[in-house]
């Protein structure tokens, strides 16, 4: 894993509300364990495969990449809903993805999130996903709590991460537990 930043930059990806687990990696991919470099890099390529086409022209992942083009998912309500499996924040990280901004998460994918220590689950105070567009650049600083309209110059607000914050920067809880002297190598 690499080592994380405050600050992430790039093209979004716009969805609406309720993109569930089954949207973001659907169960014909829950065999590939993502513990195994290939089948983890793999597991990226299907990253939100399930989104129905006909709202999600664009894929999230280009087909016969490994990786999007897109470094930040702006979403609407309830992110992540579904069943909890931890493959869908797994596969999201996989495919390059670093931040996922929200106006609300499926508590499970949340903590899946932290315990992953894949990307960074952002509650948003205002609903971006009616305001950027697909393909959008944004500026994401995490410590200054401010997402940047590159295009706009319009600033938006996300809530702070708090105590989680530094078991995402580790890299998941195993490692902040490992970093912390809680569990032994």
């Amino acid at each position: 894993m690499s080592v994380m930043s405050s600050v992430y930059e790039g093209a979004v990806y716009v969805v609406k509300d309720n993109i569930d687990t089954d949207q973001i990696i659907p169960a014909q991919y829950l065999n590939l364990v993502p513990t195994i470099p290939e089948e983890y890099e793999k597991l990226g390529s299907f990253a939100l495969i399930g989104l129905p086409e006909g709202l999600y022209p664009n894929r999230y992942v280009k087909e016969g990449e490994l990786n999007s083009d897109y470094p930040i998912v702006v979403a609407g309500r309830n992110f992540g809903c579904g069943s909890s499996r931890e493959h869908a924040p797994i596969a999201l990280g996989s495919a390059g993805c670093k931040v996922v901004l929200a106006e609300s998460f499926a508590r499970i994918f949340f903590r899946n999130c932290v315990a992953t220590g894949e990307l960074y689950p952002c509650d948003i105070t205002e609903r971006l996903c009616e305001v950027l567009t697909t393909g959008d650049e944004v500026r994401v600083d995490l410590d200054e709590g401010k997402v940047l309209n590159k295009s706009t110059g319009e600033e938006y607000s996300i809530k702070p991460l708090g105590e989680v914050r530094p078991v995402i920067d580790a890299g998941g809880l195993f490692n902040f537990a490992r970093k912390n002297g809680m569990i032994s190598n």
